[in-house]
């Protein structure tokens, strides 16, 4: 049997964050969902296939993509988004850098972060130069890419009907995304 990649739920730090919106930038807003950093969830070393893996067998969600993060600030407003850090160190912004109640936390290898739809993200520093991610999305969900501009309100709208996750998407069927 194979060494779990995770850190015991037990052990596990999480935090836990409410951003209001700004502008036409909803953030947590609609659906109260907070943004969900899992600090060091993944285990020191665990490679970014690992993760990938790891995500297929729980089957919450889909990974789609390695890469870093953006340097604008963007949303989505169809899907939920989960980002599992593979490596290097980042600081990251969300609920856009002119709000006063954003996050602007620094993630670094292991940590994973559950974005709700609606919450403004973006890279501000790549601390390293090595950042990457693997993002991932519910199964079944593609995503949009939404920048709080002038003709998204209808988009935005969707956000309120969109459901939360049944099994948390990194420790199925107990976790942290299970109890907001």
């Amino acid at each position: 049997m194979s060494k779990s990649p995770l850190t015991p739920l037990k052990g596990l730090r999480v935090s836990s964050h409410q951003i209001p919106s700004l502008g036409r930038i909803p953030n947590t807003s609609i659906q109260k969902k907070p943004l969900l950093i899992y600090h060091s969830a993944f285990n020191p070393g665990t490679s970014a296939s690992a993760i990938e893996s790891h995500l297929t067998n729980i089957g919450v969600v889909d990974p789609r993509w390695q890469y870093t993060m953006y340097a604008t600030s963007h949303f989505h407003s169809n899907t939920h988004e989960v980002l599992a850090i593979a490596s290097g160190k980042a600081k990251l912004c969300f609920g856009g850098e002119d709000n006063p109640q954003r996050v602007e936390p620094l993630v670094e290898q292991g940590d994973v972060i559950v974005v709700p739809a609606g919450v403004a993200h973006r890279l501000l520093e790549d601390i390293d130069g090595g950042f990457t991610m693997v993002g991932s999305y519910p199964k079944g969900k593609n995503w949009d890419m939404c920048y709080g501009k002038e003709g998204e309100d209808e988009k935005v709208k969707g956000i309120e009907h969109l459901g939360w996750f049944d099994r948390d998407p990194i420790y199925g069927h107990a976790g942290p995304a299970l109890d907001v």
